[in-house]
């Protein structure tokens, strides 16, 4: 695995620990490492434009 350095702003970082204290993720790299793979999941099956979910920034 690469290490990645990245800023997000402090109110996500509070949400993603309060699914670390749920229990719902371990940690919060795997946390962030879900939402990654949710995100390139639904890019690469189309399913972001079949639903209208999600519309990922595009840079």
């Amino acid at each position: 695995m690469e290490r990645v350095t990245l800023r997000i702003p402090k109110q996500q970082i509070e949400e993603v620990e309060q699914l670390v204290d749920s229990g719902e993720f371990p940690n919060r790299s795997e946390a962030i490492r879900s939402a990654v793979r949710e995100m390139v999941n639904e890019q690469s099956d189309g399913r972001t434009e079949q639903t209208g979910k999600r519309n990922w920034a595009k840079v």
